[in-house]
């Protein structure tokens, strides 16, 4: 139902080339800056890896896109499923037609992220693709270069700051064993149940209702939105929230041990929340489309929480968050970190026998 391959071609001719790797690659040896990430992340976490962290690699725009094709490929399996089940009332060529739409759409939104992207700790979250995709350490060199040149910062600073950001990732999924396939579940319970219905009977063209519907969806929460049903909702949260513990501890992680290896980070700190706040009409509307605002709250969101956690309790404290499923915040927690001390603080209390 997906044409893939035009999801690909699209993705890379949207990201632009932004040149490669060769050309200009980025400075130092990107496999020692992995290891002082790790080292400065490791001790002031007290996470312990249980495996080798993947060193990490420059790509080009084009090489993050095919990477990240590949990816939504595994991961939307479900809901590729369900779209082959209900293309079957449609006609062929229709088929034919609606696959390229869905996979023009795909490549253009992993396109347009690809423009953006700086760096990605790249994981596998389906079964089966983790088992044959060791994950990878990915650093966008076009978008760091220009990204540099933008928020007027050295490149060897914001390299670092976002190296550390993307070791921190790793860090979370390799000493945390079951988050990987949480998540990875948690999607796949999402699209597995997607809302998708295709009607043939109107020539394909929705009625005002519903694009009207559409729109109030798209508004609500990006496209992702779109499938997910209201009666899923409670699993998108979930997943919202999850999501938001990830990366505003990535967030929080950066800040408070990144320090040896960035000399100005504050002054760093300051210059990208002044980018993330400044954007342009276009590029807002986008960002509230895609879902990619919803990105930048769980930045938002996330950090404020675990500030907020390692302030009353320290790193011990926050680490309760990984220690099992249940543990993690909700997103009413994420709002209330309180809240989540004391539930936090209860599961941990020993059980009298």
């Amino acid at each position: 139902m997906i044409a893939w391959e035009l999801a690909g071609t699209v993705a890379r001719s949207v990201a632009g080339a932004g040149g490669g790797t060769a050309a200009r690659p980025l400075p130092g040896v990107l496999a020692d800056l992995g290891r002082r990430a790790e080292d400065a992340v490791v001790a002031y976490t007290g996470l312990e890896p249980r495996a080798p962290l993947p060193s990490p690699q420059e790509v080009s725009r084009g090489e993050w896109a095919d990477a990240n094709v590949a990816l939504m490929r595994t991961l939307i399996e479900p809901l590729e499923a369900t779209l082959d089940t209900r293309a079957t009332q449609l006609p062929g060529a229709l088929r034919s037609v609606a696959g390229s739409a869905i996979g023009a759409e795909v490549g253009g939104l992993l396109g347009y992220m690809g423009r953006r992207v700086l760096g990605q700790y790249e994981v596998a979250l389906s079964v089966g693709a983790a088992a044959a995709a060791p994950p990878r350490l990915l650093l966008v060199g076009s978008n760091l270069r220009e990204s540099a040149g933008r928020l007027e910062a050295p490149l060897e600073d914001l390299l670092a700051w976002v190296t550390v950001h993307e070791v921190t990732h790793a860090v979370q999924f390799s000493s945390v064993p079951w988050l990987q396939g949480h998540i990875g579940g948690l999607v796949g319970e999402l699209l597995a149940g997607a809302d998708v219905s295709i009607d043939a009977g109107r020539a394909g063209m929705p009625d005002l209702a519903d694009l009207r519907a559409l729109v109030e969806r798209a508004r609500e929460g990006g496209l992702v939105t779109l499938v997910a049903g209201p009666q899923r909702r409670d699993l998108l949260d979930r997943i919202q929230a999850t999501m938001a513990l990830v990366e505003g501890h990535a967030e929080h992680v950066m800040d408070a041990a990144g320090g040896p290896l960035v000399p100005d980070l504050p002054r760093l700190r300051a210059r990208l929340e002044r980018r993330r706040a400044e954007r342009s009409p276009l590029a807002s509307i986008l960002d509230r489309l895609l879902g990619l605002e919803m990105k930048l709250r769980q930045y938002r969101d996330g950090k404020a929480f675990c500030d907020a956690v390692v302030a009353h309790e320290g790193t011990v404290g926050l680490n309760r968050a990984f220690a099992a499923p249940e543990l993690l915040p909700t997103g009413a927690e994420l709002a209330d970190p309180l809240a989540w001390i004391a539930r936090s603080r209860m599961r941990a209390l020993p059980r009298a026998v």
